[in-house]
């Protein structure tokens, strides 16, 4: 059964889980709350996709504190991180829960008792299970970036948009808990309180070369080929994946850009979407884009390291994104500034440090002592990035970003490294979503994606 923005919870619910026998099992003793508004009848059945560093630091936890949700079945291709996220969820509930788990996300989407998942895979994995979940009925959230190419992030916003899916990125710098300043940056900087806003700087990580690209064999519980998905075949090496023997601590994968395009998406998608929040342009992109990047020459971690991009907007307004700024966004106008950046609150331990910068300052405490009245403009407000979430999923409401504001993000991030790739000035058009004369720029807006993986293939057979 597939819900509808005009069905109601309780009917959908109830309706999914006739069709999930065996995905939970109550307890002999029945809790009070089994007959008031968080009975299991009303809760919203939650799968997640990805079962590694990030799923266990951040997206289950974040779910698995909200007590209108239940987080039901698991998926990973490594059979031993699969076991002990099963084991994590089932301890959470003492007993009263029985995880199913998958090898495959195709065959978890068939299952009718999901409501919604939550995918938190590598990055070249995000795209074409967000697809697959929207188009099988599911209620969505993903990890940032969406996506590894301009194309599949369209791709995912008009699906994700036309098949009416409530959704959610991991912008988790929109909600306030636990960075309210973001949000309290943005609406200063929208209501003018730095006067006429011409410059955004946009402060960015790097990651380092290396990596021992040595083969090896492949481990017994890791599905290596799925692993691998759409991206071209390679030897399996344990930094080129994650590692065998811990969760923590940054994959290699992180650092390859067959599956990630370095901190310009990995960070550049949190901190470009607040600047696209606090300037007003979260649903269109820059006109023009000039950068430069250092690249290794060799070495199996391959992203970029230093760089330097300015993207110009219609309104004005100069982005400039450097790995030498202070890692935040700085809002500039031409009557004072305002820095915002996370404060000591990591969501992962391997997060990079905090810049050491205050987490909110301005030119003048005039600025941050502003209060925005009531016929100003007032940003969607969410406390919490998973509850919004399933706030979504109940109300058929949108979350604190649509699919359109996550991919308007992410494919400014991408024109930014398909300008640091060719090393000069590009004009972008922002509407048709192609760069203006230059086929070789345009070609890079786009992978080949190896069958039968990938979002085209995904469309394709649906």
């Amino acid at each position: 059964m597939k819900s509808s923005p005009h069905t109601s919870r309780r009917h959908f619910i109830q309706g999914s889980l006739a069709g999930a026998a065996g995905l939970i099992s109550m307890p002999a003793i029945v809790p009070s709350s089994v007959f008031g508004a968080n009975a299991p009848s009303n809760r919203i059945q939650v799968a997640h996709i990805g079962c590694g560093r990030i799923a266990n630091d951040m997206d289950m936890p974040g779910v698995l504190r909200q007590d209108i949700a239940r987080v039901v079945a698991l998926c990973d291709v490594d059979s031993k991180r699969l076991a002990l996220a099963k084991a994590k969820v089932e301890q959470h509930y003492q007993g009263a829960v029985t995880v199913k788990t998958f090898a495959d996300y195709r065959q978890l989407l068939q299952e009718p008792g999901i409501d919604a998942v939550a995918i938190s895979t590598p990055d070249f994995w995000h795209s074409e299970p967000v697809v697959a979940a929207a188009l099988a009925g599911k209620d969505v959230y993903v990890q940032k970036p969406l996506s590894m190419t301009i194309h599949e992030g369209r791709q995912v916003s008009d699906t994700v948009t036309a098949k009416k899916r409530a959704f959610q990125i991991g912008s988790q710098q929109r909600s306030d808990s636990p960075w309210p300043q973001f949000r309290r940056a943005c609406e200063l900087a929208r209501n003018g309180r730095l006067g006429q806003l011409h410059t955004v700087k946009v402060g960015l990580p790097i990651d380092p070369p290396g990596g021992d690209p040595t083969p090896m064999p492949v481990p017994a519980n890791l599905n290596y080929a799925t692993w691998l998905g759409w991206t071209p075949e390679a030897p399996y090496t344990e930094q080129r994946v994650h590692p065998q023997n811990s969760i923590t601590g940054r994959p290699g994968w992180l650092r390859i850009e067959p599956y990630t395009l370095g901190m310009i998406t990995a960070w550049g998608s949190h901190h470009v979407d607040i600047a696209h929040w606090g300037m007003g342009t979260e649903l269109t992109g820059p006109i023009e884009v000039e950068g430069r990047g250092e690249f290794p020459a060799r070495g199996l971690w391959n992203v970029h390291g230093a760089y330097h991009v300015e993207m110009k907007y219609a309104n004005g307004v100069t982005m400039m994104i450097d790995n030498k700024f202070p890692n935040g966004v700085r809002f500039e106008g031409d009557e004072g500034w305002i820095f915002v950046t996370r404060d000591g609150a990591k969501v992962t331990p391997s997060d990079p440090a905090a810049s050491g910068s205050k987490a909110l300052a301005a030119s003048k405490a005039s600025i941050l002592n502003s209060e925005i009245k009531a016929d100003e403009i007032h940003l969607y407000k969410s406390q919490d990035q998973h509850g919004d979430w399933l706030r979504s999923i109940q109300t058929r409401q949108r979350a604190a970003t649509t699919p359109e504001i996550a991919h308007r993000s992410t494919s400014a991030c991408e024109v930014a490294w398909i300008s640091m790739k060719l090393g000069r000035k590009l004009r972008w058009n922002p509407d048709k979503e192609e760069f203006t004369d230059d086929a070789q720029a345009n070609a890079l807006r786009s992978r080949p994606q190896r069958p039968p993986y990938g979002t085209d293939n995904v469309l394709k057979t649906a």
